[in-house]
């Protein structure tokens, strides 16, 4: 799990202006986990966290994260509706991704409300459930079945942190400069 890895992957997050991300690490096992408790010793304070949620072989499923964006994204309304609907315990957001975690490992169904810790929008996660992803107002990062300016502005968005941290990162920008001491902000 390379520094340019999580800013290629990761940026909107590490900036502090989406909730989390999720990529695959060729890292597996102790290694990766070594990599993960390092990581979030370093950078637990400036309010961020990486969790493994499927581990496997050759290459292994990792969230970045923030705690307290993940906190209020959950607690919303209709989050916590469609999160109930599914099956999942939602008084703890650690609860959540303990679940989602076991239901990546166990790989019956993916869990599509995985759009959820990554701070999409609920109607737009519950039309790309209910509609199996056909017939969404706009593509991008994810589907769309909600707000498609608002959509539309966060994809941007995204892109432009992406391609600030890349190109600040290749003029070498410390990593630990690009992440930013963010408890809680929404965009």
């Amino acid at each position: 799990m390379s520094e340019q890895l999580l800013i290629n992957q990761c940026s909107p997050t590490l900036a502090g202006i989406k909730t989390g991300n999720l990529f695959t690490s060729p890292s597996n096992g102790e290694t990766l986990l070594r990599k993960i408790r390092y990581f979030n010793r370093k950078y637990r304070s400036k309010g961020l966290r990486l969790v493994a949620l499927k581990l496997s072989q050759k290459r292994s499923l990792v969230y970045i994260y923030r705690p307290q964006r993940l906190k209020d994204d959950l607690s919303d309304e209709s989050s916590q509706s469609l999160l109930e609907e599914r099956g999942y315990p939602t008084d703890k957001p650690e609860k959540c991704l303990a679940e989602i975690s076991k239901r990546l490992r166990e790989g019956k169904e993916f869990p599509h409300e995985i759009g959820l810790f990554l701070g999409y929008p609920p109607e737009d996660v519950r039309g790309f459930i209910e509609n199996r992803g056909a017939g969404a107002k706009l593509s991008g990062l994810w589907k769309v079945y909600g707000d498609p300016e608002k959509a539309g502005y966060l994809f941007a968005l995204y892109k432009k942190c992406t391609d600030i941290y890349q190109r600040a990162y290749s003029l070498n920008a410390p990593f630990e400069r690009l992440v930013v001491d963010i408890k809680h902000k929404k965009p």
